[in-house]
């Protein structure tokens, strides 16, 4: 496991780069297809960071359900870790696992063309597609510390008030994307 901080080439303002993407639940999806606030979070199934985080971001999906829209994307090489294939993200999405879409980006250009660089590495866009944060989830920066401030929760609070974000965007941690 390889500890690395968010860093993203998208600046704040940016449109989000369009993807087509399979789903866990068996369809395609396309950025096209959401018409309201996204956001997408590069993820996997075996990084510790993304497991202590995942209540966390099934919370934010339940809570702003008709309002947001959550997209986890998973780019990680499944060659590195087995955990990671398309076949086990159907398996954890019948199991009810996640709450939200969960794609597969089997050639990792979504995740290079987002400038995704760990897991979870969240991007909120407005229902325009244009980056609004690209931040943490909350303070709890290792897995088993207490949230404190709930940064994401907060950011989509703004977004939908259509505020801007008003406190220092820190960077996401996690485990390096595993690349091929």
């Amino acid at each position: 496991m390889v500890l690395t901080k968010s860093q993203g080439k998208l600046k704040i303002g940016d449109k989000a780069p369009d993807f087509i993407l399979p789903g866990a639940d068996g369809k395609n999806y396309s950025l096209k297809d959401f018409h309201k606030p996204i956001l997408i979070i590069f993820m996997c199934n075996h990084c510790p960071y993304v497991k202590a985080k995942i209540n966390d971001i099934k919370n934010l999906q339940e809570k702003f359900n008709s309002k947001l829209q959550i997209i986890g994307i998973n780019s990680n090489d499944p060659d590195y870790d087995e955990e990671d294939s398309f076949e086990n993200m159907k398996i954890y999405a019948k199991k009810g696992t996640y709450n939200f879409i969960y794609l597969f980006d089997e050639s990792q250009g979504i995740a290079k063309a987002y400038g995704a660089s760990c897991t979870p590495d969240p991007f909120l866009f407005d229902e325009n597609h244009k980056l609004i944060y690209h931040g943490r989830i909350n303070d709890a920066m290792e897995p088993n510390q207490n949230v404190k401030s709930e940064d994401m929760k907060r950011a989509i609070e703004l977004t939908l008030l259509g505020k801007k974000i008003d406190f220092e965007i820190l960077p996401s941690i996690g485990c390096s994307i595993k690349w091929k």
